[in-house]
C-alpha cells in the first residue's frame, strides 16, 4: 500500500480476531516508528512491544477506555525521555506507526498515555526506568470485522489559503 492510501485508509479499531502478529512484523513496525521527524534529532522514544496474552490483559484492566488491549495481538508502548519536545517526538513515532500498520494491513487504535492517571502504574508493570514519560499505547492486529468508513471533515471546512 501507498504511503497517501495509508493515510487515508487508516481507523481507529478496537475489536481484534486471535490471529498473532509475526515479530518480524513488529520490529518492521518500530523501524518505522523510530525514523519519525525528532525535534533536534534528540530521539527521545523506547518501544515496548507487549504480546504475551497475561500483560495485555493486565493492561486492559488498568485502562478503563481501553478494556480492548486485552485482546489485541500486539500493544506497542510508547515512552520518551523527560526532554522539551517529549510529547511532539513521541507523537510523531506514534502517528509513523499507525501508518505502517495500516500499510502492512494491520489494524490499530491510538490510546493516549501522557499525564493519564494510570501511568505510574503502567510505568511499573512495564519496568520503566526513572526519567521517562508514558506517550501513549498502540493496539495492534487483525480486525475481526470490516471497518467501515468513519465521516471526515472536507478539505474545504478545514484548508484557510493566506489566513484563517
Amino acid at each position: 500500500m501507498q504511503a497517501l492510501e495509508a493515510i487515508k485508509n487508516r481507523r481507529s479499531v478496537r475489536l481484534f480476531n486471535s490471529a498473532p502478529l509475526d515479530a518480524g512484523i513488529i520490529e518492521e513496525l518500530i523501524d518505522c516508528a523510530r525514523l519519525a521527524t525528532s525535534a533536534r534529532n534528540i530521539q527521545p522514544w523506547e518501544f515496548v512491544a507487549v504480546t504475551t496474552r497475561p500483560v495485555l490483559e493486565k493492561l486492559g484492566a488498568l485502562i478503563e477506555n481501553a478494556r480492548f488491549i486485552a485482546q489485541c495481538a500486539c500493544c506497542i508502548v510508547i515512552f520518551c525521555k523527560e526532554t522539551k519536545y517529549y510529547l511532539e517526538d513521541g507523537c510523531a513515532a506514534t502517528q509513523n506507526l499507525l501508518i505502517a500498520a495500516t500499510s502492512l494491513g494491520l489494524s490499530s487504535c491510538w490510546v493516549a498515555g501522557d499525564k493519564k492517571e494510570y501511568a505510574p502504574r503502567l510505568n511499573e508493570l512495564l519496568s520503566v526506568p526513572e526519567g521517562f514519560k508514558l506517550v501513549s499505547l498502540v493496539a495492534l492486529g487483525y480486525s475481526k470485522a470490516k471497518v467501515p468508513a468513519i465521516p471526515k471533515r472536507t478539505l474545504k471546512e478545514v484548508l484557510h489559503w493566506e489566513k484563517f
